[in-house]
């Protein structure tokens, strides 16, 4: 048996909107997706817990506190 690295671990399924924190599933989200171009992600898409987001001229940093940090 191998054992799976958590860089190549699967990662939570996508549940809810990372802009507005409201559920994928209730329909699609065109202001969200014209603001991601633009704007970091305020909300984790996996838990919907609200991030610690940080932006700076070089770009931005999210952190879940439980899912970790995305950079973009």
């Amino acid at each position: 048996m191998t054992e799976s690295s958590p860089a190549t671990a699967a990662l939570p399924a996508v549940r809810w909107c990372d802009r507005c924190g409201e559920s994928v599933a209730a329909g699609p989200h065109p202001a969200c997706e014209a603001a991601r171009a633009w704007e970091p992600p305020r909300w984790c898409a996996s838990c919907r817990r609200r991030m610690k987001v940080q932006v700076v001229p070089a770009g931005w940093s999210a952190v879940c506190v439980e899912h970790g940090e995305r950079r973009g």
